[in-house]
């Protein structure tokens, strides 16, 4: 393959002749991907070592492959045994292997690549005439700026008068059709709209090496092209355009992206095959064979891969460019458009109300308290309050679009804690005037969504189908309580098993059924619930002068969910101050908000409408963060911390690294004293977990990041690089050193990741940036405080420190500023062998047992019995001021009397009271599926693991540490998509028994 690949670039870089299909094919960022078919003499068993045989690996590395499992029939030749696979499943397996295989020779095949092309820019240098180089490259005519304001919009390139014209346009490539060393396709993208540009080799004007030059620019690269309009032989099916196309004459590159993309905006764009689940284990990959085309070059759709909505919410700055996502969003300011357009006709006048409030929740909900210059502020969760002030200040009518904060730990698809409110406050007559307002503005959106964003639309029905919204011209109010009795009279009950009240609020699960019987017996998407009771509506809501039990206050439903809660208020000052006290509703910081009702204030109402919530249910959209730009919930805003000023070496710090650091650059005696890179050890006590302490160890390699001097440590094993721990660096590093480690592993070690035992910061970036998949069935045992240490009243464990004392066991601390003598040393040494030579069965660990590397970064407790003899031992090593101190070695040496080992971790951890502990990593007694695994896949990879944590006896340790005290913090392990084999999961287990 390899000779091939090279053989065709050669003959295409030298201009020769050729309309053939390579067995290889080049795609747009330069990878070559073999589609040639696996070779049948590739089997499980020429990849793998071992005693596992061929059916179990193959499923450990079919299930942490991201795959679900095919059916399978159970095998009763031996207890315990995996299921055997299909014939089917095991050639799948064999075509992952071959690919491993052929992703070293695709490596030697690129480098070549580059070097042809070098080659190639050399020749045409030399045979290209001026003008022939001039029409394209990285510099376009300056010319071209003065009449900038007349480059095209694909958008009105639309009818047949335009065949001909000449356009010039600045777009981005969408994707690319390489059809022949002559032709290629290009689709531009200008947020919705798309179009086919064409290339063709023309006899001293446009050249083969500009052709090759356009088949190489990166995919969302923003390009300037000129051509001419032309009319294609067929309606073009996978562009907007479809009745013309560019014939390219000039192209230039403006600018390229400088990292390689989480995904590219042509895949996410692929419509979703019925039933694909975007959060299941489907990868982001490639086939090799891009886009189909017929004769006549149009471009068509496939179905590709699916992208979860992590990943797609992760790099939300790419998904965005999507034309779905540009469509959501121009449904969304017109929403905006259309609220503030129909109030200002209405009389109207737009606010901005204050967002720092001095006084807490007036509704109930979770506020976010702030420090506002020594004294308690909160962010305001509406404009509520100032709206009435506004109406007491005699504004007659006010609406405002701004944003809402609520500081409620709510992670669902429908709630966010920071949004955009459209608010209404009006002077009424009648309790009905301002359901009579706000339902007319709201038909009047939905009647411009309706009438002038048709295309919008359907391109957003192709990736979240609905149907469109029914609205009646009449709309349907409905009383609160002939809702709940609907429900009744429709056998409706909660999980639970109980009946709703109608003098409660209704669960979303009973929402959503409502709007099925209303759809089902008024026709009708969009209805409003009127007269809530008093008992589910804030202090401020007027209650009913013939029914105290309900409030004149409504909620507005489309599909079935709440979209607008409204109502009139209390405008007495005497009724609301009664009904606060009778509330327990503290006036504290609202006495400006009183005051405007002591003042005099007329009868009102109003409504909050959640802008992300109404363009979610109208759409369909499923989750409201696909309608938000970038969403806020409680998992947001993860902590970045900068541990520089805490560091314990400072003259080891990443940010900045010491030759970047101005009062270090003083200090130094020369250039070359600052150029060293810090030394690992005091990056581990700056940065580091546990998990890095292993990185001392002989086994390991340790890779340095130039720019900032932070470290990876990994280790070569079978062709994998098995890295463990997070990097060693400040953590707003994290993205930048992960990336750059990668590409060293891929490039120049040329070895395939496995990256186990990080922390979710790193996941994050592998698993949601990358889309790697990633479980957990590991966990730090950490003790957050050993001067709490529940094993100090631990019957069972104290019993074993009372029988230690007894046998006379003394207790020996040798601090950070002491010195080990060489005779302890030397007598250690003896017992650890002793310990060596005493352990039986196969060991699973990290590390080897080397306790006097890095002495001055550790503490030893040595322990000796009653005859003097050295009988355990436990060293602590010094990480970083986040993590404290690991346990690195408890170690009971053979004849130890029995609770020695505990009696001197609790020792230990009592002189390190008001210190952070962790004993590293162990196993977990459950396994947890993190990101790319699906149900199915995470059902059967339990399975394996259980088997394999019972027959080694994993979660042994972990049982015994958290008898001390010791709470699970997890840690991941993570890997490509389709990036392990039977040899991988193979070289995890020798690696680890190594």
């Amino acid at each position: 393959m390899l000779k091939r690949a090279v053989a065709t670039l050669t003959k295409e870089s030298s201009g020769e002749n050729g309309h053939s299909k390579t067995p290889s094919s080049v795609s747009a960022t330069g990878e070559t991907t073999p589609n040639g078919p696996p070779s049948a003499k590739s089997t499980i068993d020429s990849h793998s070592g071992g005693s596992e045989t061929p059916d179990k690996k193959w499923r450990l590395s079919h299930i942490f492959s991201g795959h679900s499992l095919p059916g399978t029939r159970r095998s009763t030749s031996r207890a315990g045994s995996l299921d055997e696979p299909r014939p089917s499943a095991v050639k799948k397996a064999q075509r992952i292997e071959e690919k491993e295989r052929k992703a070293i020779e695709q490596e030697k095949v690129k480098e070549r690549i580059a070097l042809l092309r070098k080659q190639s820019d050399l020749r045409a240098a030399q045979i290209e005439t001026p003008d022939q180089r001039a029409r394209y490259g990285e510099e376009y005519p300056p010319e071209w700026n003065k009449h900038h304001d007349e480059w095209a919009n694909i958008s009105t390139i639309c009818d047949d008068a335009q065949i001909g014209d000449t356009v010039t346009l600045r777009a981005r490539v969408h994707t690319i059709r390489d059809v022949s060393s002559h032709l290629v396709f290009i689709v531009l993208r200008q947020q919705i709209s798309t179009i086919q540009a064409v290339l063709a080799e023309e006899s001293e004007v446009i050249t083969g090496h500009m052709v090759r030059w356009a088949k190489r620019l990166p995919l969302e690269s923003i390009v300037l092209v000129r051509g001419k309009l032309q009319k294609p032989r067929e309606p073009i099916t996978g562009a907007t355009t479809q009745q013309a196309e560019i014939k390219v004459q000039q192209l230039y590159l403006i600018t390229a992206p400088k990292e390689t993309l989480p995904f590219n905006v042509y895949d996410a764009e692929l419509v979703l095959k019925k039933g694909d689940d975007v959060d299941s284990d489907h990868g982001v990959e490639s086939d090799g064979e891009g886009p189909s085309h017929d004769e006549n070059h149009s471009i068509e759709r496939h179905e590709g891969a699916v992208i979860s909505q992590r990943v797609r919410l992760t790099n939300r700055i790419v998904d965005l460019r999507t034309p779905t996502a540009q469509a959501i969003f121009r449904i969304n300011a017109a929403i905006c458009n259309s609220f503030r357009s129909h109030l200002d006709k209405n009389g109207f006048l737009e606010i901005h109300t204050p967002k720092l409030q001095g006084g807490a929740s007036e509704s109930g909900s979770s506020v976010f308290m702030l420090d506002y210059f020594g004294r308690p502020a909160f962010l305001a969760q509406s404009p509520q309050l100032y709206k009435q002030m506004c109406i007491a200040s005699d504004f007659k009518r006010v609406y405002e679009i701004g944003p809402v904060f609520r500081a409620e730990n709510s992670n669902t698809a429908r709630h966010l804690t920071e949004y955009t409110g459209l608010d209404i406050e009006m002077e009424i007559v009648h309790y009905y005037d301002a359901i009579r307002v706000i339902d007319g503005m709201l038909k009047s959106i939905f009647t411009a969504l309706r009438d002038n964003f048709k295309p919008e639309r359907e391109l957003i029905k192709r990736h979240f189908p609905h149907e469109d919204l029914v609205y009646p011209e009449d709309t349907l109010i409905l009383p609160f309580a002939q809702g709940v009795r609907l429900l009744k009279e429709s056998g409706y009950v909660e999980e639970d098993g109980s009946i709703p009240k109608e003098d409660e609020d209704l669960h979303t699960r009973a929402e959503i059924r409502l709007g099925e019987l209303i759809k089902e017996k008024y026709n009708t998407d969009y209805y409003i619930l009127d007269k809530f009771p008093s008992s589910v509506r804030p202090f401020y809501a007027m209650e009913d002068k013939k029914d105290p039990k309900v409030t004149n206050s409504f909620d507005i439903f489309i599909r079935g969910q709440e979209i607008c809660t409204g109502g009139q208020r209390i405008h007495d000052i005497e009724e609301l101050e009664r009904k606060m006290h009778r509330l327990s509703i503290s006036p504290k910081g609202m006495q400006e908000y009183l005051e405007g009702f002591r003042l005099g204030a007329p009868p009102h109402a109003g409504c909050g409408i959640g802008l992300e919530r109404l363009v979610m249910l109208y759409l369909n959209l499923g989750d409201i963060r696909y309608g938000t730009l970038f969403h806020r919930d409680p998992r947001s805003l993860p902590l970045q911390k900068n541990d520089a000023d805490e560091l314990r070496h400072p003259e080891a710090s990443t940010n900045p690294p010491p030759w970047k650091h101005p009062r270090l650059a003083l200090k130094a005696d020369a250039e070359s004293e600052l150029r060293d890179m810090q030394p690992l050890e005091k990056l581990i006590a700056n940065y580091g977990d546990a998990s890095n302490t292993a990185w001392l160890d002989d086994r390991y390699k340790v890779w340095r990041h130039p720019d900032t001097g932070a470290a990876v440590g990994y280790s070569p094993f079978k062709g994998y690089a098995m890295i463990i721990g997070d990097p060693l660096c400040d953590k707003t590093q994290l993205t930048q050193v992960v990336s750059a480690f990668l590409q060293f592993i891929k490039k120049d070690a040329k070895l395939k990741p496995i990256w186990m035992m990080v922390c979710e910061e790193v996941e994050e970036i592998l698993g949601g940036r990358l889309n790697w998949c990633s479980l957990s069935c590991a966990a730090e045992e950490r003790v957050e405080d050993p001067a709490k240490n529940p094993a100090r009243h631990d019957p069972e464990i104290q019993k074993k420190v009372r029988h230690a004392r007894k046998e006379g066991v003394k207790i020996q601390d040798y601090s950070l500023t002491e010195d080990v003598p060489e005779d302890v040393i030397r007598e250690t040494n003896e017992r650890i062998e002793d310990w060596r030579n005493n352990r039986k069965g196969e060991q699973v660990h990290m590390t080897d047992v080397h306790p006097w590397r890095d002495m001055s970064h550790r503490v030893y407790y040595i322990a000796r019995d009653s005859t003097n003899k050295v009988c355990a031992m436990v060293v602590l090593h010094q990480l970083s001021p986040q993590h404290g101190w690991q346990i690195k070695w408890a170690l009971d040496f053979p004849g130890a009397p029995n609770g020695t080992i505990e009696h001197v971790i609790l020792h230990a951890l009592e002189n390190n009271a008001g210190s952070k502990m962790t004993f590293g990593a162990s196993a977990t007694s459950k396994l947890v599926a993190k990101h790319g695994l699906s149900k199915v896949t995470t059902k059967w990879l339990t399975k394996a693991y259980n088997s394999l944590a019972e027959h080694n006896r994993l979660t042994n340790k972990g049982e015994f540490r958290q008898k001390l005290g010791a709470v699970e913090d997890r840690v991941y392990i993570c890997y490509p998509r389709h990036g392990l084999s039977p040899a991988g999961i193979q070289a995890i287990i020798g690696f680890f028994k190594q």
